[in-house]
């Protein structure tokens, strides 16, 4: 070590010890349980280094806290006679928060409960708090929800000015709104969105001109709504983008404006920036036009509609839609084209299939289901990308501020180790000292497309990349081979695309002027950063959802055997994929029919007298052994197929092991 005193971020275990994350050092610094020193998880710190025998790793022992990193605390009320004591649902904040009596707020034994702390652990004794906020019980449907929205605070509602606010502004669309505008109300055009969506944020229309396809991308003009330095826009900008969870949507404007009249609903005049393109058959944007301009969608149209349209010929939905099948066909074709040549320079296509999770009038899970893409999420999918594109690359080469999408080129490191991984199962790709083109891991993809791996080395090889985050500087788009890009396509939803709608509404206008150049050079990289900070809360609020939910419904399936592939092979056990998605653990301690031991180099958990190897990909038969909720965590036991003739036995087997 160079040094002996690092500062850094405190990251907890349930188990008591923990690390210490600091930017300087490439490993983490192990913290023993003894050497917390009444840290909590998130705290930043100064940590004493020295290093483990063998120096494979710095261990340390926190000196000093230098800054709080909670200061509330999500979870369990727990009642005694004069006092309480609030449990955390973050299994990283080990201590229980006590509560004072005349801080508990009247808050009752078992609810969910929002725990402010007001003096942390020291000397023995336990963090104290008050009551802030009572959730309610867990059997009152959506609480369990709430409170995950709470613990990453999310913010639930907007203030009375907010949305008085927001009901002034959302008023129909007036002649003077439309003064200056290109009318596009005679262009035929489809919203295609999904059955449960409200916010429809683009539009997309087609036509052939001469040898080429004109393809219209219209994106609500929400910048013409939400004024900047306005209390909504203030607001948008610390929400960063509307969060998706299971139950809900937390949307990042009030619902008269992402619901109503910036929403794109059919039949209704609304004012967009449209992106319309001339593209040739070879998937060239040969011309492209950009305006500030007023529609009129002729239809609201689904994915699943779409896809029976063009996947299934369904003739009852081609009769319904008999005017639009012959665009949506020609639709088809570009999309096609697009795609065939973003595969050619090198884009990377993630197939994975999402979650989804239905839940019953209670909120509770009822089923998990994959949920895949189709031709017709495929379509808008391939549109949406050549507009934020089309966009980046016009406004880079008029070199002015502005917030692109970035990603960049994965650690040649992580790459390294990939190929090592991979060639465990015969696969290769060209790299030099670790740098790869992103050609070379998408002809990965497609070698092990169908094959029993696919899901497995998909997500290994998306792991090894680094995440895309909103920058001022155009650095290209790894993923996507696209060496401009940008996010414009949703200003409903996410800040930058409200952002840069302003900055394009101001070229438009000609009103970018020096002082108006200086001003978003001053603000935009804090827009980027708060934005990607914003993204990353998201998406970590709506995995966890997903997982409890995933763990809820298990909950109601112990003891029962499913199929499921080998998605991880550790030196504790074996994670396994059901098809529904759900991925639980088999532990080598509940293998008793042998002492199973990991094998780094290949992979896999060998039995050292019967030679049985689990290896990654294999698809194998388990039971549902436990579910810890607390954890969102879901145990199996691995099942011999010759074993499940007596189901009624197995099922008694796992109830009477669950106890």
């Amino acid at each position: 070590m160079e040094k002996e005193i690092y500062t850094g971020k405190f990251i907890a275990n349930a188990k008591g010890f923990g690390f210490v994350e600091v930017e300087e050092l490439e490993t983490d610094i192990f913290i023993g349980e003894m050497d917390v020193k009444g840290a909590m998880h998130g705290d930043t710190v100064e940590v004493r280094v020295r290093t483990y025998r063998g120096g494979k790793r710095p261990e340390g022992v926190i000196v000093k806290i230098l800054e709080r990193g909670i200061t509330e605390v999500v979870g369990t009320f727990q009642r005694r006679k004069n006092f309480g004591f609030v449990v955390s649902d973050n299994q990283k904040i080990l201590q229980d928060i006590f509560i004072p009596l005349e801080a508990m707020n009247g808050a009752l034994d078992g609810q969910k409960v929002v725990a402010e702390i007001t003096a942390y652990a020291e000397k023995g004794k336990k963090p104290e708090g008050k009551i802030k906020e009572v959730l309610g019980f867990l059997e009152i449907p959506g609480t369990d929800i709430l409170c995950i929205a709470k613990e990453y605070k999310l913010p639930l509602g907007f203030t009375e000015k907010q949305l008085n606010q927001a009901e002034r502004i959302a008023k129909p669309v007036s002649e003077a709104d439309m003064f200056g505008r290109v009318d596009l109300r005679d262009t035929v055009m489809v919203t295609i969105d999904g059955e449960d969506a409200k916010d429809l944020d683009d539009a997309v229309s087609m036509e052939k001109v001469g040898d080429l396809y004109r393809l219209g991308v219209h994106i609500a003009d929400v910048a013409n709504y939400v004024q900047e330095s306005s209390a909504l826009d203030k607001e948008a900008l610390n929400r960063g983008t509307s969060v998706y969870l299971v139950d809900r949507v937390i949307p990042m404007l009030p619902k008269a404006l992402s619901n109503g009249i910036c929403s794109l609903n059919a039949g209704e005049d609304r004012l967009a920036l449209s992106c319309i393109m001339d593209v040739d058959d070879k998937g060239n944007v040969v011309n492209h036009t950009i305006a500030e301009t007023v529609i009129h969608v002729n239809e609201r149209m689904t994915y699943t509609s779409v896809k029976k349209i063009l996947e299934d010929k369904d003739e009852t939905e081609c009769e319904k839609y008999k005017e639009l099948v012959p665009m949506f066909e020609m639709m088809a074709h570009v999309a096609g084209i697009l795609r065939e040549k973003r595969s050619r320079r090198g884009s990377i296509d993630f197939d994975f299939p999402e979650t989804k999770v239905k839940l019953n009038a209670l909120g509770k899970a009822v089923d998990i289901l994959p949920y895949e893409r189709n031709t017709a999420t495929k379509l808008i999918e391939d549109f949406m990308l050549l507009a934020n594109e089309t966009v980046a690359e016009h406004f880079f080469w008029q070199e002015m501020p502005f917030v692109y999408r970035t990603h960049e080129k994965p650690d040649p490191e992580k790459m390294t180790q990939l190929g090592i991984f991979i060639r465990n199962f015969g696969y290769y790709f060209k790299a030099g000292n670790g740098e790869v083109h992103p050609k070379e891991l998408q002809k990965l993809l497609d070698k092990i497309s169908g094959t029993k791996e696919e899901a497995l080395l998909s997500r290994l090889t998306l792991r090894s990349m680094k995440r895309a985050a909103y920058t001022t500087e155009c650095t290209g788009h790894f993923g996507l081979a696209a060496q401009y890009y940008c996010h414009f396509t949703s200003p409903i939803r996410r800040y930058p695309d409200l952002q840069i709608h302003r900055i394009i509404k101001d070229s438009l206008r000609g009103r970018l002027n020096d002082r108006k150049i200086a001003h978003y050079a001053k603000i935009l990289p804090e827009v980027a950063l708060q934005s990607s900070k914003m993204e990353r809360r998201a998406d970590e609020a709506e995995r966890d959802t997903v997982k409890m939910k995933k763990a809820e419904y298990m909950k109601e399936h112990l003891g029962e055997i499913y199929e499921g592939v080998i998605s991880g092979v550790t030196n504790y056990g074996i994670y396994v994929e059901l098809d529904n998605t759900v991925e639980g653990m088999v532990h080598v301690n509940s293998m008793r029919n042998d002492y199973y031991y990991f094998d780094e180099i290949h992979y896999e958990l060998v039995g050292q007298d019967s030679g049985v190897k689990y290896k990654l990909g294999e698809r194998v038969l388990v039971q549902v052994k436990r579910v810890d909720m607390a954890s969102k965590t879901i145990d199996f036991r691995l099942v011999d197929r010759e074993d499940i003739d007596d189901g009624e036995g197995s099922e008694r087997e796992c109830e009477t092991d669950c106890q």
